[in-house]
C-alpha cells in the first residue's frame, strides 16, 4: 500500500464522514450508560461474594 493509495483512501473516508445528530448521540450515551451499569453491578456481586466467603 503506496502513500498515494493512502491518501486516495484518506480523501474518500474523509468524504463519507458526516457530523451524528443527536438521536445519535442519545443512543450511544445509553448504550454507554448501560455498560458502565452492567459492569458496575457485576463487580459490586463479585465484591458480595467476596466478602461472604471471606473467613471471619
Amino acid at each position: 500500500m503506496g502513500i498515494s493509495s493512502f491518501i486516495e483512501s484518506a480523501k474518500r473516508l474523509m468524504e463519507t464522514l458526516h457530523k451524528p445528530d443527536w438521536k445519535t448521540y442519545s443512543l450511544s450515551l445509553k448504550i454507554v450508560l448501560l455498560g458502565v451499569g452492567v459492569l458496575g453491578v457485576i463487580g459490586y456481586i463479585i465484591r458480595l461474594i467476596a466478602v461472604v466467603l471471606q473467613p471471619v
